[in-house]
């Protein structure tokens, strides 16, 4: 579609000046003589307008009209010289206007000869446009309905009428029929064409509170050559309802990775009062005006789900109902806030001694740089009985800083004494606002009570250099019931008499009824002792030291 422009056509121009170049604008006989500046329609039908200077006033104005295709020298096709000065406070300056009438329509080149009061003259002065003398498709005005708006009222029925005036008669404009129409609405446009009556209707919906309406006729095989003008603007408001809308939550803390929910319902007031707001969107804002955690859009009841992510902390933030320059309801907002704790690495290494010490060593670490070590991070040992529940605090660990960043080990170590030789064991972090509290995966310890109960030396006395084994029962204690120990490894000891010091000898057996196997050879009096002196396994304690004198002969 052909659009309307303000400006004469500058290809007539150059050509006009190509073809008649011998018609250069004449000068006066002083440089203070008639000056022409432009003559042009100015798209008023069957007028033309001379804007001209001269040092003393102008008295005389003819412009003369030559069509465009028309040879040097040929014939004029009209001319007028009823010209009245139309702007300008005296006559030396300004623009005058006269009537045109040609008998065809076209475009046609143009020539003034000027004259001042003191007598000085210019003719043939040829002006930088063309006249257009064309018909003229003009809007006069647009309508639109409703002149304001609403959330129920939301579509906008623009109408007009195009006007079609021909120059030979300037006062008797007629519909114009079957011209295409190109209305803009702001950030779009709909397209209409005229009927009979010169009428158009288009509709459309505003996504704009304010707007400018415009609407252009375009180029059509009933004006052909026509001059195109656009309407005036028709200034267009819309009116933005009140909205509110519910939150389930006003805050969250999550740990990193984790998601949260907020649900709620959104209303928007009309006319008939709070209803139902569909298909509105829902987002997480912070005060950077980001998106925190995403968007969601009511349904068409009006409820949302919005599902929080851990990603961005924002303590300070906004629940946002709708987004700027909806054109018929407002933003609503509600306060919120989402503290993020970011994700820790725990690990931990526990074992139970011999003598029922707990030794316990790990480290802990982070990688966001937004998190930051608590002012004194600490670990805290915990046990339960079945390492399920039940779980109680043994004793908090501190945390020796040597690093404080992101992505380095801090270690932590501690042994304590504790009764518990069987129970389950595991390390908690204890995290603050920036850093979630983390909990290793339970560990079982344990360390069976031990006992050899019935030690003594098969034979006693015994002959010297005679071989002689021990009888004996190595248990272990499950609860209160004492059971035997199977594959235990005893040791044995021996004190020559008249010694003090015990020195070591072998390590027994015992068979899966918990006996002691082994046997030795007679050389001296003494006294053997026996007991489960080091670690048997990962779950044994030692057990005390039995003892038999055994007479040699």
């Amino acid at each position: 579609m052909r659009r309307s422009t303000f400006l004469a056509a500058a290809t007539a121009t150059a050509l006009a000046a190509t073809l008649f170049a011998g018609l250069a604008p004449a000068h006066a006989d002083n440089t203070t003589g008639p000056v022409l500046s432009d003559a042009d329609g100015w798209y008023e039908p069957g007028l033309i307008f001379v804007t001209a200077h001269s040092a003393s006033p102008l008295t005389h104005i003819t412009a003369h009209f030559y069509p465009l295709d028309a040879p040097a020298g040929g014939p004029e096709a009209g001319s007028t010289e009823d010209f009245t000065q139309y702007t300008g406070q005296d006559a030396t300056s300004g623009v005058w206007r006269a009537p045109v009438h040609l008998a065809d329509l076209g475009d046609y080149r143009v020539t003034v000869d000027l004259e001042d009061a003191s007598g000085a003259t210019v003719t043939g002065a040829l002006s930088p446009h063309t006249l257009r003398y064309q018909t003229l498709v003009r809007i006069p005005e647009l309508t639109a309905t409703p002149a304001v708006p609403d959330y129920l009222h939301q579509q906008v029925t623009v109408s007009g009428s195009a006007l079609a005036t021909d120059p030979r008669h300037p006062d008797t404009p007629t519909p114009a029929a079957g011209v295409p129409v190109d209305i803009e609405t702001g950030r779009g446009r709909v397209n209409a064409t005229t009927t009979d009556d010169g009428r158009f209707t288009a509709t459309f919906v505003p996504v704009q509170t304010s707007i400018d309406l415009t609407a252009a006729p375009g180029a059509s095989v009933n004006y052909p050559g026509a001059i195109d003008l656009l309407s005036p603007k028709k200034s267009l408001h819309t009116t933005q309802a009140p909205v509110r809308f519910t939150a389930s939550t006003h805050a969250l803390n999550l740990k990193q990775g984790a998601t949260g929910t907020v649900t709620g319902r959104a209303e928007i007031q009309t006319t008939s009062g709070w209803q139902p707001l569909p298909h509105t969107s829902i987002g997480l804002f912070g005060t950077d005006s980001n998106v925190v955690a995403g968007q969601t859009t009511t349904d068409s009841q009006g409820t949302y789900t919005l599902h929080v992510s851990s990603y961005n902390a924002a303590p300070t933030a906004q629940l946002v109902a709708g987004t700027s320059y909806m054109p018929f309801q407002q933003v609503a907002t509600e306060p919120f806030s989402l503290h993020v704790a970011y994700a820790t690495h725990l690990d931990m290494s526990a074992d139970l001694t011999d003598t029922s010490s707990l030794k316990v060593s790990g480290y802990v670490y982070y990688e966001d740089a937004r998190a930051h070590w608590p002012a004194r991070p600490t670990i805290t040992l915990q046990y339960s009985k079945d390492g399920k529940s039940g779980w109680k605090n043994a004793a908090t660990v501190p945390i020796k800083l040597r690093y404080n960043k992101p992505l380095f080990e801090e270690d932590f170590a501690r042994t304590l004494t504790t009764t518990n030789t069987n129970a389950y064991w595991r390390a908690r972090f204890d995290g603050n606002p920036d850093l979630a509290t983390n909990t290793t995966k339970p560990v079982h310890l344990y360390r069976y009570a031990t006992r050899i109960t019935g030690f003594h030396a098969s034979t006693n006395p015994v002959r010297k250099n005679q071989a002689f084994s021990f009888a004996g029962t190595l248990q272990y204690k499950n609860g209160t019931t004492w059971k035997p120990l199977y594959g235990g490894s005893p040791t044995l000891y021996f004190k020559p008499r008249g010694s003090t010091t015990y020195r070591y000898v072998t390590e027994l057996g015992t068979d899966r009824h918990g006996h002691l196997i082994g046997m030795e050879t007679a050389k001296q009096d003494g006294t053997w002792a026996i007991a489960l002196s080091r670690q048997t396994g990962d779950h044994y304690l030692r057990s005390a030291q039995v003892t038999d004198y055994v007479d040699v002969r």
